[in-house]
C-alpha cells in the first residue's frame, strides 16, 4: 500500500463579511498516496483552490486537520514549505533573469549548493525543452514558455509533493502532451501530484484517483473508471445491412442475455449493452455474422468525464466549454 503523503480531515474554511458568513469548505476529506496523481474537479466556486491553498500553507483553515508527509500544515508551515512543489495558476518568474538564473535561484532559495542548484538548473531547462532560451531573460519568452519555466521551478527541490494548479493553462497542445509525459515520470519516482484542472481530458489521462468538488463538499471520489461506470455502462451500437435483419438481431442477443434498448431500434441501428467495451461488441459481432447477419457499422460508446461532471455539479456550461467528442471506439465501417 502506496505512503500517505497528503491528508485532509474534516477541512472547513469560513470567511466572515459583513453581508454574513461564506463556507467554502464544509467537512472535505482528501488522501493523496506517494507516486499517484489525484486531480480535483469542480466548477468555479467549489472550493478547489480554498483547498489547494490550505494544502500549500497560503491560507488557513477555519477547522480541520491537514498533513503533509506525517507534518501537521498549521504546527509546522515551514517545513511544510520545503516539501512542496507548487506551480499556481499563473506563472510566477522573475523577468529580469534568464531562464536558467530562475532555476539557479529556486535552487539555492532550496538550500541546494551552488554546484547543485547549477546542475538541476540544466536538467529541468532540457526536461521542459528551454535549452535554447536558456541565457534569455524570462520578460522575452512566450506565454507558454514562463509557463513551462515556471513549472520547471516547482520541480527544482524534487519535492515528494508537487500541486499543479491548473498547470497547462496557456499551452499548446505539443507542451500539454509534454507535461503529461512530465507528471508521468515524477509518479514513477514516487512523488504524489495534487492537480486541480479545468480540462477533462487531462484528469482522465493523468488522473490515478479524481475528487470532485461542488459547493464546497466532495460529492464523489473513485478512479476516473469508477466515477464513469456511475452513470452507464459502454454500450455497443450496430448498423446491420438488412434493416429487415433487426427483429432476428436482437431476439439472437436476448437469448444471449445482452439487454438492447427498444429505443434505438430504427434504421438498421440498434444498441446494446457492452460492459467490457470492444471486447463485447466483437462477440456481438461474432454471434451476428456467424447468424447470417451483415453488419455496415459499429462502434462502442462510453460515459467520459465530462458526462460525470455535468451528472454530478449540474455545470452545464462548464462542461460544455470543455466536452470532447464522446469517446467511441469505431470497430466496422
Amino acid at each position: 500500500m502506496s505512503e500517505t503523503v497528503v491528508e485532509v480531515r474534516n477541512l472547513v474554511k469560513e470567511y466572515v463579511g459583513r453581508k454574513g458568513n461564506h463556507v467554502a469548505l464544509s467537512g472535505v476529506d482528501l488522501v493523496v498516496p506517494a507516486g499517484t496523481v489525484t486531480a480535483v474537479l469542480g466548477p468555479n466556486g467549489a472550493g478547489k483552490t480554498t483547498a489547494v491553498r490550505i494544502i500549500a500553507t497560503l491560507s488557513a483553515p477555519t477547522s480541520g486537520s491537514v498533513t503533509v508527509a506525517g507534518i501537521d500544515v498549521a504546527e509546522n508551515p515551514r517545513a511544510v514549505r520545503g516539501l512542496i512543489g507548487l506551480s499556481g495558476q499563473y506563472a510566477a518568474v522573475d523577468g529580469r533573469l534568464t531562464g536558467y538564473e530562475n532555476l539557479r535561484m529556486l535552487g539555492r532559495l532550496y538550500g541546494l549548493g551552488g554546484s547543485r542548484a547549477r546542475t538541476r538548473a540544466k536538467e529541468l531547462l532540457a526536461m521542459f525543452h528551454l535549452e535554447d532560451a536558456a541565457g534569455r531573460a524570462a520578460s522575452t519568452y512566450s506565454g507558454g514558455m514562463r509557463r513551462r519555466l515556471d513549472l520547471a521551478g516547482a520541480l527544482v527541490a524534487r519535492p515528494p509533493l508537487v500541486i499543479l494548479d491548473e498547470p497547462t493553462t496557456g499551452l499548446d497542445p505539443r507542451s500539454r502532451g509534454e507535461l503529461w509525459d512530465v507528471v508521468e515520470e515524477l509518479t514513477g519516482d514516487g512523488t504524489a501530484v495534487l492537480l486541480t484542472t479545468q480540462y477533462l481530458d487531462e484528469a482522465e489521462r493523468l488522473a490515478d484517483d479524481v475528487v470532485v468538488f461542488d459547493k464546497g463538499r466532495v460529492v464523489a471520489e473513485g478512479t476516473p473508471t469508477q466515477l464513469k461506470s456511475r452513470l452507464r455502462v459502454p454500450s455497443a451500437h450496430v448498423q446491420v445491412l438488412n434493416p429487415n435483419s433487426l427483429r432476428v438481431a436482437t431476439e439472437l442477443l436476448s437469448r444471449m442475455n445482452v439487454r438492447t434498448d427498444p429505443a434505438t431500434v430504427r434504421d438498421g441501428w440498434f444498441a446494446a449493452d457492452a460492459p467490457y467495451g470492444s471486447r463485447s461488441l466483437m462477440l456481438i459481432l461474432s454471434r451476428l455474422y456467424g447468424t447470417g447477419i451483415d453488419v455496415h457499422d459499429a462502434y462502442v460508446s462510453a460515459p467520459n468525464l465530462d458526462d460525470v461532471f455535468f451528472d454530478l455539479t449540474g455545470d452545464e456550461d462548464a462542461g460544455r466549454h470543455h466536452m470532447g467528442a464522446p469517446q467511441a471506439e469505431r470497430i466496422v465501417r
